[in-house]
């Protein structure tokens, strides 16, 4: 986050101070952002740090609150990164294919690097996913009988 910040000023300071752009930096921010959010995802999932919305969890003990993540998990999260992966695997692939780069002149020549960050993704979401199932499913077995 700190090479995205300290990236950002110095785009904003050579084009206003000097007058001049950085292509290569504006867009090493832009990857910075997405491995920020893209690889954040699942470690927010495993800290628990994600938002939730759900009124009916709120209202259960620790018990039905276990049931809550394990249905949920099973039901959303694990479809949804096997979908995520499943259906960025063919534009992912096209990219690699051609070696994609930046449409830029001067930009990063790795935008399928960029791309790969969303079947990368899936597969760690999904795995996390797992691991809180399995995680709440002990907790239901062993503590809570």
């Amino acid at each position: 986050m700190l090479l995205m910040v300290l990236g950002t000023v110095a785009v904003v300071a050579l084009r206003y101070a000097l007058g001049t752009g950085a292509v290569q930096l504006q867009e090493a921010v832009m990857y910075l952002h997405a491995l920020a959010f893209l690889l954040g995802i699942p470690y927010a999932l495993k800290e628990d740090a994600h938002v939730r919305v759900d009124v009916l969890r709120a209202r259960l003990g620790e018990r039905g609150r276990l049931w809550v993540e394990l249905f949920g998990h099973g039901l959303f999260l694990v479809p949804v990164s096997a979908a995520l992966f499943w259906l960025s695997m063919p534009y992912v692939a096209a990219s690699w294919r051609i070696l994609e780069g930046s449409p830029e002149v001067g930009g990063i020549p790795a935008v399928f690097l960029l791309k790969t960050l969303l079947p990368l993704l899936a597969v760690l979401l999904l795995l996390q996913g797992l691991a809180e199932m399995v995680r709440c499913w002990l907790r239901l077995r062993t503590h809570l009988g």
